[in-house]
């Protein structure tokens, strides 16, 4: 059975999307079959995974929708190893539609019932915002990695997360759970880092995770090349980094 996890974060440019790209090359390199689903109307992991957001001709958006199936709309043989069901800016329709439509939190999950057997690990990249979108995604995985940077409002906006994280749990998905608290953009050098590692280390113990994402160029450079950071620059810092997590991703969730 598959294991759907959902990376999250309200705030955006928390590396919520390059973690997801990453984190999906990083497990299909040690064997995993990957999926992964860009719910982001900004398309980022759809383009760090190579694939040409504006010339799609079937999206998750088609999906939610039902209008084709989430077999039909997977893209499959790329380079980076991982299959990809492809979003992009049509996705900011899903909102308003949706919120008419039969089912509108499970749209999702019904889909990828047809398909999550293929794979071992599904991981759904979710917008920056708590909207429809987020529901779907939460109501249809059963962990939550949420991507954090360790600054000043980062919990205040974490506290706010995993309420919702709760409320779909005891509605619609009794079986979701928090997978993980990613650090990312981490730099131990500065106060604030450390000052925020400790509270989340006090206030989350277990949930934190041991592997932190450095602040690394390469990183930055690699969606723009349409790849994951481990196939841009394997030796770089931020590669190792996401290599680690894979491996504790496994671990973790005996994947």
């Amino acid at each position: 059975m598959s294991q759907i996890i959902a990376l999250t974060n309200q705030k955006g440019g928390v590396g919520k999307s390059t973690s997801a790209v990453n984190l999906a090359a990083s497990l299909a390199a040690l064997d995993r079959r990957i999926l992964l689903v860009d719910l982001d109307p900004q398309g980022h992991a759809s383009m760090g995974s190579g694939i040409d957001k504006y010339a799609l001709e079937k999206s998750v958006l088609d999906v939610l929708l039902g209008e084709t199936s989430a077999n039909d709309a997977i893209v499959r043989g790329l380079p980076v190893k991982y299959d990809v069901l492809p979003g992009n800016g049509d996705l900011t329709a899903a909102e308003v539609e949706l919120l008419d439509s039969d089912q509108r939190q499970s749209r999702l999950s019904l889909a990828l019932q047809t398909v999550a057997d293929d794979y071992d690990v599904v991981l759904i990249d979710c917008p920056p915002s708590l909207n429809m979108l987020t529901v779907n995604a939460l109501t249809a995985a059963n962990g939550v990695l949420i991507p954090l940077q360790c600054e000043f409002y980062a919990l205040e906006g974490l506290s706010a997360l995993l309420d919702t994280v709760e409320q779909i749990k005891q509605s619609v998905n009794p079986d979701l759970a928090v997978s993980g608290i990613l650090r990312t953009m981490y730099d131990k050098r500065t106060s604030l880092t450390r000052e925020v590692d400790k509270q989340l280390r006090d206030f989350f113990g277990d949930a934190l995770l041991k592997t932190t994402i450095p602040r690394n160029v390469k990183v930055a450079e690699a969606p723009s090349h349409g790849l994951p950071v481990t196939q841009y620059a394997r030796f770089s810092r931020g590669s190792q980094a996401y290599r680690v997590l894979a491996k504790e991703m496994i671990r973790r969730l005996s994947l």
